[in-house]
């Protein structure tokens, strides 16, 4: 598990290594991924875009810019929490994101939240020693 505080919403991720959705044979590796985004502010906010980067073995970069998340802006009231599950293809065995969201208040103030770099780990995973 993953997480990060910016400006009261909380972002916490936790990736999981999807083998159904693999074929290393074929160099394709799957994730899915559940992001919860908390509101601990006093105030609604919404979603308004997301920017992911996408990292993968070989140092491939990929930007994902959107609106919302997964077809929806939604707004977040205090105390609530909104949670979503999408997921991320790669061509090598392991990788990471880590990406914002641009929110806006209800006094139409815009801020960045933090996604916080997570890893993405499959079993196919060469390990080294050192």
């Amino acid at each position: 598990m993953y997480s990060a505080l910016t400006c009261d919403i909380r972002v916490t991720v936790r990736p999981e290594f999807s083998p159904e959705r693999s074929e290393p044979s074929d160099e394709s590796y799957f994730w899915v991924y559940t992001i919860e985004i908390a509101n601990q502010s006093r105030q609604p906010v919404k979603l308004m875009q997301r920017h992911w980067r996408i990292i993968d073995a070989l140092g491939h970069l990929e930007t994902v810019d959107g609106p919302g998340v997964v077809g929806e802006q939604p707004t977040i009231q205090p105390g609530q929490a909104f949670r979503y599950s999408s997921g991320c293809p790669l061509k090598t065995p392991s990788g990471f994101m880590t990406g914002s969201y641009d929110m806006v208040d209800e006094n139409g103030r815009r801020f960045e939240v933090e996604i916080p770099a997570f890893s993405l780990d499959s079993p196919f995973l060469r390990k080294i020693l050192n």
